[in-house]
């Protein structure tokens, strides 16, 4: 049998109508029926400039190499992966103690400087696996996922350029779309990063419409060959989700009553109304970072995989500790100073439940 039931607060004593308690272990309450459950949590995080220290001539990496602005030596690149491996190490492990079994990423380098993570000793055991591509972005930051094989079974993946009208010329990241069993259930995962708002809102917000459209149109294939698909869209979308990208150009809504087949549910959105950021800038937080799925994660009988909740992971060592920015996220640099942080984003996960047939 695989490892994931056989993990102590992975597999769940529960028993049928809702009163939850808080985080896991948790217990559902009813008059005579217990049934068992088994738990998994899906991730994003944007870890804020994961470079190698080697300089690359094919991109702009000079800045992270030992004789850059940012002095990018080994000692600093081993202190970021420690700081990371705590993050994933962390992340999810009170509602599973295998962590996530899904984590997309952003603003990562290359393929080894993810396989140094994931070999890090603090997440070694849980043998995450590697999914990138080398997209055309000129800065060498990039996309990717970590799968744990335990959990999840890879099928496929292919990447999705971006080409926005009227601008032959840019040039962005690829978005990656990872297709594979999650402990037997057919699942796919899109990870994005959109464009940031450099130059204003305004004038950037093309080039995110645009990356909107493409995955939208991906989604929409998938439902087509695969009606009833579970399919999750994550990523820094660098727009809250109130924003038009994510409203109506990826089809959203932040409210499970109603909610049509061609539509995707954003948790998160309840979250931006309550003023709950993953990043700040300029004495203001935004919600760039989210995790929406298409509303086949929100049947009822909870036979197949079910969301159960969301969560912005904002732990206080996650945070800016002291000084004119407490409270933000704690960052690897600020103001052009090595603070030797964690990144500029705050993670999110979802949570998802399905009984155990006995």
């Amino acid at each position: 049998m695989n490892k994931a039931f056989h993990s102590f607060w992975a597999i769940l004593s529960l028993t049928f109508v809702f009163s939850l308690t808080s985080f896991f272990p948790f217990y559902l309450h009813a008059q005579d029926e217990e049934r068992a459950f088994i738990g998994v949590g899906i991730g994003f995080y944007n870890v804020e400039n994961l470079f190698d220290t080697i300089n690359d001539p094919n991109i702009r990496d000079d800045d992270f190499t030992p004789e850059g602005s940012n002095r990018w030596n080994t000692e600093r690149y081993f202190e970021k992966l420690d700081n990371l491996a705590e993050v994933l190490d962390k992340l999810g492990s009170d509602f599973n103690p295998d962590g996530l079994a899904v984590i997309g990423l952003a603003e990562v380098e290359n393929t080894t400087v993810l396989e140094d993570l994931a070999a890090h000793e603090r997440i070694r055991d849980r043998n995450y696996q590697v999914v990138f591509e080398r997209g055309p972005d000129r800065r060498g930051m990039h996309v990717a996922f970590f799968y744990n094989p335990d959990y999840f079974e890879y099928i496929s993946h292919q990447t999705y350029p971006t080409v926005v009208p009227d601008r032959p010329g840019f040039i962005t990241r690829d978005q990656l779309l990872l297709t594979g069993n999650l402990l037997g259930e057919r699942m796919h995962f899109i990870v994005a990063h959109w464009p940031s708002r450099v130059g204003g809102e305004a004038r950037s917000r093309p080039g995110r419409v645009a990356k909107a459209d493409i995955a939208r149109n991906a989604i929409d294939s998938i439902l087509e060959a695969e009606p009833g698909a579970k399919v999750f869209m994550m990523g820094d979308f660098n727009d809250n989700p109130t924003d038009i990208s994510i409203r109506k150009h990826l089809r959203s809504r932040g409210k499970k009553e109603g909610i049509q087949e061609d539509e995707l549910y954003n948790p998160f959105e309840s979250f931006y109304r309550r003023g709950i950021g993953t990043n700040a800038w300029r004495d203001a937080w935004s919600l760039f970072d989210q995790i929406l799925f298409t509303p086949s994660l929100l049947n009822d009988d909870y036979s197949d995989f079910t969301y159960l909740r969301a969560e912005v992971f904002n732990r206080p060592f996650l945070r800016q500790p002291s000084g004119r920015f407490q409270g933000y996220p704690f960052r690897s640099f600020g103001g052009g100073v090595y603070l030797g942080g964690y990144s500029d984003h705050f993670p999110v996960a979802v949570y998802l439940i399905r009984e155990v047939n006995n």
